[in-house]
């Protein structure tokens, strides 16, 4: 990151009459993004004053399902209008200032890695409560109204989790190797969608669509961030609960306790989310979503091993990512009525 550019560009932005950019370190995690920490020190213009922030831009690979930076920029600032708690974002750059999209957003103290915030009982507060507030963020999320600046977001016209089915099997159809436990469960999808008859385009709303355990961040007392919007589409009111319940996301916490990212209840998660949405969703009515994503991750496990296989990409992280698909074929076949109890592995 050229620091000098950047205070040039901060400068312009801000009417300041000079930005110095110090303390910069990059973050660690991103392997879609690149995260760099930095203090600026603005005199005169609209933000005069030191500012601690983030500068999120491309990293020299990426994933050609998400976002640009600012598609992200657009989504982080509907987020912060709807009080979602998410780091204010502050300015939107490009390619021009130092050869990378990028924007700038306030810096947010806490931890986010999910390895640690489920072992760590320092981090979070109480963990009840905190489960219950990740239930009021998805709830806030889903306050985000269409709008011209949102207008990138496709709006599936058919039910999302039908959307979903039909891009997973096209994919697997096409690739060289089968996945027969990821058919199954993609058909098991397809028959028990629970609410197909009655769902319209008017249920859509905006789901994050990667909220789980390690893109928040919380300090001693609780949440302080929501991160990661680069997934975020138009889609089921449940699907971000059910993908922060699925089990691949609750690093190896097991029981119903901390069915929800490996922090708290799905009872405790639903309180809070239905306290916001005006809604009674059930934990039962969950377990459809859990499916899905576990489905999901399976194909974006499957989609990363491929940019390692194929030598466009190689990296010892996306190998890593697909190591992952046989684990997840194996909860997918369990969740969806494989008994292997049975000496002839027939259903439940």
């Amino acid at each position: 990151m050229d620091t000098v550019k950047l205070a040039e560009f901060l400068a312009a932005r801000t009417g300041a009459q000079s930005v110095l950019v110090e303390n910069t370190r990059k973050l660690s995690g991103g392997a879609i993004q690149e995260n760099w920490a930095a203090d600026l020190v603005i005199s005169g213009g609209s933000h005069d004053g030191t500012v601690a922030v983030v500068v999120r831009c491309d990293a020299p690979s990426g994933v050609s399902d998400s976002h640009s930076r600012a598609q992200e920029f657009a989504l982080l600032k509907a987020a912060f209008d709807a009080g979602v708690t998410v780091p204010e974002p502050l300015w939107l750059g490009d390619k021009s200032v130092f050869g990378r999209d990028f924007f700038v957003m306030r810096r947010v103290n806490g931890a986010a890695a999910g390895h640690r915030l489920v072992k760590d009982m320092s981090l979070g507060g109480d963990r009840a409560l905190l489960t219950q507030r990740l239930g009021e963020e998805i709830a806030k999320i889903q306050r985000v109204q269409p709008s011209a600046e949102l207008a990138f977001l496709e709006r599936p016209d058919v039910h999302p989790a039908l959307h979903f089915i039909a891009r997973s099997r096209a994919y697997l159809d096409n690739y060289h190797t089968p996945y027969p436990a990821l058919e199954w469960g993609l058909r098991w999808l397809e028959k028990h969608v629970p609410d197909r008859a009655s769902w319209t385009q008017d249920q859509l709303v905006l789901a994050h669509r990667d909220f789980r355990t390690g893109n928040y961040m919380v300090d001693a007392q609780g949440l302080t961030a929501v991160l990661d919007w680069e997934f975020a589409a138009w889609s089921h009111p449940l699907e971000d609960l059910g993908w922060l319940c699925a089990r691949c996301w609750r690093f190896g916490q097991q029981g119903d306790a901390k069915a929800a990212g490996g922090i708290g209840s799905r009872e405790d998660l639903l309180a809070g989310y239905n306290r916001i949405a005006g809604r009674s969703v059930s934990p039962a009515e969950l377990y459809y979503w859990e499916v899905f994503g576990e489905l999901r991750w399976a194909m974006i496990a499957i989609g990363q091993g491929e940019r390692h296989i194929s030598g466009r990409e190689p990296s010892l992280e996306l190998a890593l990512t697909s190591h992952i698909v046989p684990e997840l074929e194996l909860h997918i076949l369990r969740m969806t009525g494989i008994d292997f109890s049975k000496e002839d592995g027939g259903h439940a």
